[in-house]
């Protein structure tokens, strides 16, 4: 399977997408700091992730997912996860 993901930053609020095949593993790479992209972003909650069983459907909706229309369908598809108080 392929995944693509979408993680929140708890300490700015800000959202990450990516894509891996072996979501647990890339988690946990994001949480000790391991990805420069999100090193500085952390502790980190997964919010979202869709399972795919094409790699090229997942690699597409990840690039969907980082267009203006793509960040406006998360606003929307996650509304109520986005506008939830953030816990420290």
């Amino acid at each position: 399977m392929y995944y693509v993901y979408i993680l929140q930053s708890q300490k700015d609020g800000g959202l990450y997408i990516g894509y891996t095949n072996n979501l647990k593993e890339r988690f946990k790479e994001h949480q000790n700091g391991k990805s420069l992209a999100t090193k500085g972003r952390i502790p980190l909650k997964l919010i979202h992730y869709q399972g795919f069983v094409s790699q090229n459907d997942a690699l597409a909706t990840e690039k969907y997912l980082k267009t203006t229309r793509g960040w406006e369908r998360i606003h929307r598809m996650l509304e109520n996860t986005l506008s939830a108080p953030k816990l420290k």
